[in-house]
């Protein structure tokens, strides 16, 4: 049986995290789970804690402190699951935006292919409840980083993917620069470049019910320069 490991970002997530573990543990008997925990101070590392010991051997924990960052928390996220020998990583939201019955779908793509990427517009917008001036944003916002980028799928900033190991020890993840949405981008022109299979799924994502979003300005706006310094980086052979 492959070996997959799920890794969950959390900052502030002790609504979310005892809820949505169980459900991804559910999916399949391969499935483990990796929590990223950034020193959450509402108590999720805790509750994450908690959950290793419910679930020995199959939930384990990542306590990171001093500078954080969604793109630094995926990077040691990753690292850590190549470690424990992942045949296969998951990269997923704690909040239920990122479904985790897609899981299934995704084990099944993930044999004929090298990554499998979740996709909020590949059959028009599957986006729930979001207000239209955020969608809007998030689309034109897509439609930039394609543009610039020449990235061959409809969702460039998702961040609900499942990759081979061949693929993550090949790309160098480790390079990578950028957070928030940026290190989606990154991410995915990378695996683009290295040549690998792709290969998109419709899912609706659910804006979250509990907790507080992360996204901010900064957050946004680095999406703007990273898409040109992609371009330029791989035409210097600097990628």
């Amino acid at each position: 049986m492959s070996r997959t490991v799920v890794v969950i970002p959390t900052y502030n997530e002790a609504e979310n995290l005892p809820l949505i573990v169980p459900q991804v543990l559910q999916q399949d008997p391969s499935i483990e789970v990796l929590v990223v925990d950034d020193a959450s101070p509402d108590g999720t590392g805790k509750i994450a804690d908690d959950l290793v010991a419910k679930h020995p051997g199959r939930v384990k924990v990542l306590h990171r402190h001093g500078t954080r960052g969604l793109g630094r928390a995926y990077r040691d996220g990753i690292a850590r699951a190549l470690e424990f020998g992942a045949d296969q990583v998951i990269q997923m939201d704690a909040d239920f935006s990122h479904p985790p019955e897609t899981l299934k779908i995704m084990l099944e793509k993930i044999r004929n292919c090298d990554v499998v990427l979740g996709s909020r517009y590949l059959k028009g917008i599957t986006v729930v409840n979001w207000p239209i001036e955020r969608i809007l944003i998030s689309w034109f916002g897509n439609q930039y980083a394609r543009i610039v980028t020449g990235l061959p799928i409809s969702d460039t900033t998702g961040g609900f993917r499942c990759t081979r190991r061949e693929l993550l020890e090949r790309i160098g993840f480790q390079k990578i620069r950028s957070d928030g949405y940026a290190f989606q981008i990154e991410m995915n022109y990378r695996l683009y470049k290295y040549g690998a299979r792709l290969e998109e799924i419709p899912f609706f994502f659910l804006d979250r019910e509990r907790g507080e979003s992360k996204l901010s300005l900064s957050i946004a706006m680095e999406a703007l320069w990273i898409c040109p310094w992609m371009r330029v980086a791989n035409w210097i052979g600097r990628l």
